[in-house]
């Protein structure tokens, strides 16, 4: 029996082809990885270009057009900087032939060990947890600006339009049960494929509506500075105060829009060799980071011009747009069709941990190691059922489902989310395990560079998780559980 598919997927026996691959099998002796740069490109752009993009004009409306772009692009450098970091962690020792690290914590495994592997796969896999929540939280709020939208068409009046949610964040729940069982990442590459076409057709929607209600409005919007002390939003008088938290949460809202490190050893341990993985992935990083900054600045700069310090914080679900309302509709759609690719994505890596911890601890048991050949009209090959994978990857998507209806606080967990992964994931762990692989001596230039570069990101993470706990606990006064409006 062979070990198909990466890293995430496992049987019982392995076999093992001769050190340096052959035609059929890679080094490790797996079936040899299919994946390029355009591949590891769309499952980047399938997490990045997520729900993200739709709260960037409101985050630019917090810090003004200064800072708002000047911060957005400082994101998609130190992004882009240590994900080329990270991804030189993928083989230990020699970039060609070295050992393999399948998942994050791997790479940290061999690079740092020691109690940092726990702490990793904590916040990586709480954090992974949290994005399957967040992500459920806006699918629904986009399924309920379809019918939202179609209700104020045809009634003309967005007060008689208040709708609960709660019935669609099940809907998603039983979309993503379904699609929870594909088993791992190489046979993902067609939904995360459908799943950044997508993400392009809503940030293009959403690009064209706040250029077009600009030229509408025969000015741009807002101000240098972003939102000022005194202005009145959505009935509220910005004080002092509530001006810091949300400059600070908008900066975990952009943190969120960039966040992808932490599956990015799972999607480089698809790619095929040669080139080496670590070259391929930069040049992915690259294309993916570069696309999504000029996405971002477009879509978040026309609606901050569009809206000014009304922006809202969800581009398209906040209503900032009426009209016109099918080409709303299409926006939403594709918002959940992505979403619905991107909840996988990131799953992925979870889903691998918990089964392969499993079958290590129980390897006699038919229950988690089994496979079943379940033929599919229309497959080539049968579908492998495994009744573990089943169960517990149904008991994963009902329990987000649960406490997506018992949180629905977009923008404050988006922001929470970004601001929890960003330090740690994105610059700790990939910096500290690069001046180890590459024995940088301590208190040399590029070792003090790296350190304050960790520093910074730090209290950028610590101020950013501020706000949006803030916000939260400002949301929770007027919070009622298993009651998702808009």
């Amino acid at each position: 029996m062979v070990e198909t598919g990466t890293a995430n997927a496992f049987q019982v026996d392995i076999e093992v082809a001769p050190q340096g691959g052959s035609k059929c099998f890679d080094d490790d002796g797996r079936l040899k990885r299919t994946g390029t740069v355009w591949t590891a490109s769309a499952h980047i752009i399938t997490a990045v270009i997520g729900s993200g993009v739709l709260s960037l004009a409101w985050a630019i409306a917090q810090l003004g057009w200064i800072a708002g772009p000047a911060v957005m692009i400082l994101f998609s450098l130190v992004t882009y900087y240590t994900s080329s970091l990270l991804a030189a962690c993928y083989r230990s020792g020699d970039p060609l032939t070295g050992k393999r690290n399948y998942t994050y914590m791997d790479a940290v495994r061999s690079n740092l060990g020691g109690f940092k592997v726990k702490i990793c796969g904590l916040i990586q896999y709480v954090n992974l947890f949290g994005v399957a929540i967040g992500y459920t939280i806006a699918a629904s709020i986009s399924m309920m600006a379809v019918q939202k939208s179609n209700c104020i068409h045809k009634t003309g009046s967005k007060d008689e339009c208040k709708m609960n949610g709660d019935i669609y964040i099940i809907a998603f729940g039983i979309a993503e049960i379904i699609f929870s069982q594909i088993p791992d990442f190489d046979q993902l590459w067609w939904l995360s494929i459908l799943a950044a076409v997508m993400s392009f057709t809503y940030s293009t929607i959403g690009l064209g509506l706040g250029v077009a209600q600009t030229i509408e409005n025969k000015k741009i919007g807002g101000s240098l500075t972003g939102i000022s002390v005194g202005a009145v939003i959505d009935s509220l008088v910005i004080t002092e105060t509530q001006k810091i938290w949300r400059s600070f949460q908008a900066l975990g809202d952009i943190a969120f829009a960039y966040s992808y490190s932490m599956i990015l050893i799972e999607i480089q341990d698809t790619l095929k060799a040669p080139p080496s993985e670590a070259k391929t992935m930069k040049k992915a990083t690259f294309i993916s980071v570069a696309v999504t900054t000029f996405f971002y600045m477009l879509c978040g700069c026309f609606g901050y011009a569009a809206f000014g310090d009304a922006s809202p914080g969800n581009l398209l679900t906040g209503f900032g747009f009426y009209k016109p309302y099918w080409l709303l509709d299409i926006a939403n759609v594709a918002i959940v069709v992505h979403l619905v690719g991107a909840y996988q994505v990131y799953c992925q890596p979870l889903f691998s941990f918990i089964e392969k911890t499993a079958a290590d601890r129980f390897p006699g048991s038919n229950f988690i190691n089994k496979e079943i050949e379940v033929p599919v009209p229309g497959l080539r090959s049968p579908y492998q059922l495994n009744f573990f994978r089943l169960v517990w990857r149904t008991i994963f998507v009902i329990t987000t489902t649960v406490i997506s209806m018992l949180l629905p606080f977009f923008g404050g967990v988006v922001g929470l989310l970004g601001a929890l992964g960003f330090w740690p994931l994105t610059v700790f762990f990939p910096v500290e395990m690069y001046i180890n692989q590459k024995k940088i001596p301590r208190w040399s230039t590029k070792w003090v560079c790296l350190h304050m570069l960790s520093i910074a990101c730090l209290f950028i993470s610590l101020a950013a998780a501020a706000g949006s706990i803030a916000d939260i606990i400002d949301q929770l006064k007027s919070y009622k559980p298993f009651a998702v409006t808009l």
